[in-house]
């Protein structure tokens, strides 16, 4: 299997700089970093790809029952890196994409030295003591709405979750980003993600480690980004003055400064 091929692996920047592998969220492709890939270009090797089932990856390398957990995606990520022989990297995680990394670093840590969690969440669904913005009935109706009719639920949520109102071009995007997934590859990352549970992968984070929240999301609420921050000794956290549960395209240039600046402390 050519996993540059799989993977639709594209790089840029300096080749000779510390590198940056940003790994885009459920539903959405590599495109969803167009906006912080130039600054962040500017001093780092940026490497970039689309897990099987989303974006131009490779569909014929799709399995159901790998892409069920979030262990299978976790791989995508290990075998991007050992095809490019990447070490010692920061590893850039939108919204599910963060809970991976976080596998992904426990499994080879020679790989990843580094964290950034972006609009990161460990579990969805409220418990007694912890509040994931979703009672499991919302998730439930949830998971019901995108499997009966997909498209439908793409237009109807991808406002809702860039939740910037005065710009309905970017909830446009991520909408079209939603409906060119294919919905039965979707259905299943769907489930992996809403249903997963992660908190204990916390534990196993020793690396360095930005949480970048927004001041307001309605997939990870404020309590969710102070809550891995707890979790994660030494993390720092970070407020981004932006809205919705997509900073890197709402708030491009505060998203590549936060990751800058992090990196520059470390």
């Amino acid at each position: 299997m050519d996993i540059r091929r799989r993977n639709n692996v594209t790089v840029t920047g300096h080749a000779d700089a510390p590198v940056l592998l940003l790994a885009h969220g459920f539903g959405c492709d590599q495109n969803m970093w167009r906006l912080v890939v130039p600054t962040l270009a500017e001093s780092y090797r940026v490497v970039l790809f689309d897990y099987v089932g989303s974006g131009r990856a490779d569909p014929s390398a799709w399995d159901e029952r790998r892409y069920s957990s979030l262990e299978g995606y976790a791989l995508d990520v290990l075998e991007v890196c050992e095809e490019l022989d990447l070490r010692g990297i920061t590893f850039v995680g939108h919204s599910v994409s963060a809970m991976i990394g976080v596998l992904a670093a426990a499994k080879a840590p020679q790989r990843i030295s580094r964290l950034v969690m972006v609009a990161p969440s460990p579990r969805y669904i409220d418990e007694d003591g912890y509040r994931g913005g979703f009672s499991a009935e919302d998730i439930d109706e949830l998971l019901e709405s995108l499997e009966s009719n997909y498209l439908g639920w793409s237009a109807a949520m991808a406002p809702v979750i860039m939740d910037n109102a005065e710009r309905p071009e970017l909830g446009q995007e991520l909408t079209a980003s939603f409906c060119a997934t294919d919905p039965d590859m979707a259905r299943v990352f769907a489930r992996t993600t809403f249903l997963s549970d992660s908190r204990e992968d916390l534990k196993t984070v020793t690396v360095p480690t930005l949480v970048l929240e927004c001041r307001q999301d309605v997939i990870a609420p404020r309590e969710v980004g102070a809550y891995i921050r707890a979790a994660i000794p030494g993390s720092r956290l970070v407020t981004l003055e932006a809205t919705g549960h997509c900073p890197q395209l709402s708030a491009p240039q505060a998203t590549a400064r936060a990751i800058a600046d992090f990196l520059g402390a470390v």
